[in-house]
C-alpha cells in the first residue's frame, strides 16, 4: 500500500492519487517526487558525486565485492521475496545487479536527487526509480524486502529512517544493510562523504532492534583490509589537510585493485559459509520485521 504525506491515508499502489484526500505526487523528468524540496540540494550527500560513482562503480573491487555480498544475502535470508525497495540507490548499480539475478522480482528504487535517479534510469529502465526522503517513506506494509547499502551514516536521524522501513516492510519482511564501521577508523574521508557517523554493532543492532527487528545475520567485512586502513589513517594523521586527497581510495592501481578483489572476495566464500567476521571496515547486517 502506499501511504500519503498529506493525510497519512493507505491506498493501492496502482492509485496515482490518494483516494482519501485526492492529494497526488507531482513528477519530474518523469520521476515521482516524494520529497520535491528535496529534489536537488539537502540530504547527508554531494549531488555532484554521482557522476564520479557512475564511472567507477562496475570496476572497482569494493563496490563489485560489495554487490556479490548483497545480492547472495538477499536470496540466502528472502529466497522468495517478489518486491523489493532500495533507499538511497544512487547511480543503480546495486539494483542493477539484483534486477539480473533475480528477473522474476519487482525493484523499486528511491533517491532524495533526482540527479542520481538520471544515473540509476539510464543503467536499469526497467525498474521503478522515484525521489523519496527515506525519513518520510510513502508505503506500508509494502515490501518483502527493503535494502540501504552505505546510507544510514549519512542521515542523522537513521532510528526514524529504521522505523519507516519497519513500517514499509510486510509482516516478516527483510532488510538488509551495509554501513561503514568503527569510530576509530574515523578520517577526513569520512567528512568528505558527509558521514554522520561510523557504526559499531551493538549500536546498529541496539537500533534495528528498537524499530522491531529481529538481527538474523551481522558480520564484518573488508576485514582482510583492516591493516591498510589503519596504515592510511595514520599517513593521513600525519599528512597536512591542505594535502589530504579524499578521494585517493577510489582511484587505485588496477593491479592493486585486482588483488584486494581476490582478498575480499575469499571473504565473501567464507561468509557465505557461515563464517562472521568480528572486525572489518563495513558491516552487512539482514534483519527481520517482527
Amino acid at each position: 500500500m502506499k501511504k500519503c504525506l498529506a493525510c497519512g491515508a493507505a491506498y493501492p499502489l496502482s492509485n496515482p492519487r490518494c483516494i482519501a484526500c485526492g492529494a497526488e505526487p507531482n513528477k519530474q523528468g518523469g520521476f515521482t517526487l516524494y520529497a520535491p524540496g528535496m529534489a536537488h540540494e539537502g540530504g547527508g550527500f554531494k549531488a555532484n558525486y554521482f557522476a564520479d560513482l557512475a564511472g567507477l562503480e562496475a570496476a572497482h573491487f569494493w563496490f563489485r565485492v560489495r554487490n556479490r555480498l548483497i545480492i547472495w544475502a538477499l536470496g540466502e535470508y528472502c529466497p522468495e521475496f517478489l518486491s523489493f525497495l532500495e533507499i538511497g540507490c544512487g547511480t543503480g548499480y546495486v539494483l542493477s545487479g539484483m534486477a539480473e539475478a533475480y528477473p522474476r522480482a519487482q525493484f523499486y528504487g528511491s533517491e532524495i536527487f533526482t540527479a542520481g535517479l538520471a544515473f540509476a534510469a539510464a543503467r536499469k529502465p526497467t525498474i521503478n526509480f522515484m525521489q523519496m526522503d527515506a525519513r518520510n517513506i510513502p508505503f506500508v506494509d509494502e515490501f518483502d524486502a527493503i535494502g540501504a547499502f552505505d546510507v544510514l551514516e549519512h542521515i542523522a536521524e537513521d532510528k526514524q529512517v529504521l522505523a519507516q522501513m519497519h513500517n514499509a516492510l510486510k509482516l516478516r519482511g527483510i532488510v538488509l544493510l551495509t554501513v561503514p564501521q568503527h569510530a576509530w577508523l574515523w578520517s577526513y574521508v569520512d567528512d568528505y562523504a558527509c558521514h554522520v557517523r561510523r557504526y559499531s554493532a551493538k549500536e546498529l543492532h541496539g537500533k534495528l532492534e528498537t524499530a522491531g527487528f529481529e538481527i538474523l545475520r551481522s558480520t564484518s567485512f573488508i576485514s582482510s583490509l583492516l591493516p591498510a586502513m589503519l596504515a592510511s589513517r595514520w599517513v593521513q594523521k600525519l599528512s597536512p589537510v591542505e594535502d589530504a586527497d579524499p578521494t585517493a581510495e577510489l582511484r587505485i592501481s588496477p593491479w592493486l585493485n585486482y588483488l584486494f578483489e581476490k582478498m575480499v572476495g575469499a571473504e565473501v566464500a567464507m561468509i557465505q559459509r557461515g563464517v562472521n567476521f568480528p572486525l572489518g571496515g563495513s558491516r552487512l547486517t539482514i534483519a527481520r520485521k517482527v
